[in-house]
């Protein structure tokens, strides 16, 4: 009993410190906005989970309802919810509370049970709030107005809750972990998150597809189990063949839309425990991480960033940057530059050694390639800058010269640009000599990128949001999604951004002000 009241103490007071932050209602807002949004009516054009190509799906009923909204919870909330809850653990262990904490009879699986069930909590009750939206849509749309609860809870528990509590889990290590801990941690489970749901959808369009299928294990968010399910229990068009899988996500069909029953989700007694392991896998793991918890507590953020960067001096950057400290403006890009550049670790400089290669003598898709990965490089620079002083308390001191405010934003965007452009270098000359329209659109990209970090970064008071949206899109872009493209067409992604600029800059205007009186 008396662990438990501990495992339930330290639960509750994250959960208070969760919920009184500003951050925990917009998520929550946002869950609501995207679970209305995901039931359109019946004439809106668009479908959001659909089969057959897009162009059919289930009447709103409260199996269906809770179908949908357990997909969304299974791909996206899984994505952005790492990012919602991690850092609570590095927290502890940066305002040294864990030293407090360890003085108690608390073990140290308990400790991470606690707040492994906490990141849990706020999954769940995110998930509430959109199937309580799900019920408002349903009732709305009038499609199916008897509503059965078990069926509407059912695939959020089969599904979501095994797959966000591996989430949870992975949020936990990640906090442990020191080089996990920042931006490079959130671009690693951002290729996994890919990596895993890739393999997963992979296997379902294998040769070997019957046998992906029956597999009672699944993968970690179920998506196999239910396109089974939809496979076996949905009519066949009359006429036409059916594909196989639904689809994730906004889907225009120019056909007509096309409704089907699906009052009931019959779930296999395998399929209920190889959800089940995965639930008992991520529990297996956070208390895996029991007797990694001291060590990983010894080595603070602020250490291991001490450690890191103790020593460099890399004087061939001051030769560099000393034409530009010949003026008030140019001495802060050169000390924002400085600041930002002898935190690299020696892998970042061969990063940018392999971006300006292929930018130098790759073909035009290797070129792009090049492109992409040099702006992911200073990922942890252009939102990161605008919070220093939040960070480091240096507020009061920094904003007391006169007319600093002005000058200190202007230095951060302009050397966040030059950075950004630098590392875009070889692509700017190549572009510039055969297309000078691609050369104008990659710098205003380059401004585009410097703007939104430091407008997202003012505005959330964190960098997590620009830097995942950032990553999203340079996997768009690797893709294929246009956004980035500077050879095929110049002219609408110079568009894009330079459209894209005016919000940025209203929105940094509003913004900085108030951070700087904060």
């Amino acid at each position: 009993m008396a662990a438990l009241s501990r495992f339930l103490a330290i639960l509750l007071a994250d959960l208070r410190e969760r919920t009184r932050s500003p951050r925990f209602w917009v998520v929550l807002a946002a869950v609501m906005f995207a679970a209305w949004w995901c039931f359109p009516p019946a004439d809106a054009g668009y479908t959001t989970v659909s089969v057959n190509g897009g162009h059919q799906r289930g009447y709103y009923s409260s199996a269906w309802i809770g179908l949908v909204m357990a997909l969304e919870f299974c791909t996206f909330l899984s994505l952005i919810g790492f990012y919602v809850v991690r850092g609570n653990l590095v927290r502890d262990i940066d305002t040294r509370v864990w030293q407090l904490l360890v003085a108690t009879p608390m073990t140290r699986g308990g400790y991470l049970l606690a707040k492994w069930a906490s990141h849990l909590v706020i999954f769940i009750i995110l998930m509430a709030a959109g199937l309580v939206v799900g019920l408002v849509a349903q009732w709305l749309r009038g499609e199916d107005h008897h509503i059965n609860l078990l069926e509407l809870v059912k695939p959020t528990l089969l599904l979501s809750l095994p797959g966000l509590a591996v989430t949870a889990m992975l949020a936990v290590w990640f906090d442990l972990v020191p080089w996990l801990r920042k931006t490079a941690g959130n671009v690693l489970f951002f290729i996994l998150w890919v990596t895993i749901t890739s393999v997963s959808l992979a296997g379902m369009e294998s040769t070997d597809r019957k046998a992906v299928l029956d597999n009672w294990r699944s993968d970690p968010n179920g998506l196999v189990v239910i396109a089974r399910d939809i496979d076996r229990n949905l009519p066949q068009p009359a006429g036409q063949p059916r594909k196989a899988g639904f689809s994730i996500g906004s889907q225009v069909s120019t056909q007509p839309l096309v409704r089907f029953e699906w009052t009931h989700w019959q779930v296999r007694g395998m399929d209920i425990l190889g959800r089940a392991l995965w639930l008992l896998g991520a529990i297996t793991g956070v208390l895996l991480a029991a007797p990694f918890l001291d060590r990983a507590a010894a080595r603070t953020s602020a250490s291991a960033k001490q450690r890191s960067t103790a020593g460099r001096r890399l004087r061939w950057l001051d030769v560099l940057l000393a034409p530009l400290a010949r003026s008030r403006l140019g001495i802060l890009m050169a000390a924002e530059l400085q600041i930002a550049l002898r935190q690299r670790r020696w892998w970042w400089w061969l990063t940018a050694l392999i971006a300006l290669g292929l930018q130098v003598f790759g073909a035009p898709k290797l070129m792009q390639m090049g492109l992409l990965l040099a702006w992911l490089l200073p990922l942890d620079i252009l939102a990161r800058s605008v919070l220093r002083e939040v960070e480091h308390g240096t507020g009061g001191m920094i904003f007391a010269a006169p007319g600093i405010v002005r000058r200190l934003l202007t230095a951060r965007f302009l050397s966040g640009l030059l950075l950004v452009f630098v590392l875009s270098t070889p692509a700017f000359l190549r572009l510039l000599a055969g297309q000078p329209m691609g050369a104008f659109a990659l710098i205003v990209i380059a401004a585009s990128l410097a703007s939104w970090g430091l407008a997202l970064g003012a505005a959330c008071r964190n960098p997590r949001p620009f830097e995942l949206l950032l990553v999203a899109a340079l996997y768009a872009g690797l893709q294929g999604a246009a956004l980035f493209d500077v050879s095929t067409t110049p002219q609408t992604t110079l568009l894009w951004h330079a459209t894209a600029l005016v919000p940025a800059w209203l929105l940094l205007a509003w913004m900085w002000p108030r951070l700087t009186r904060r």
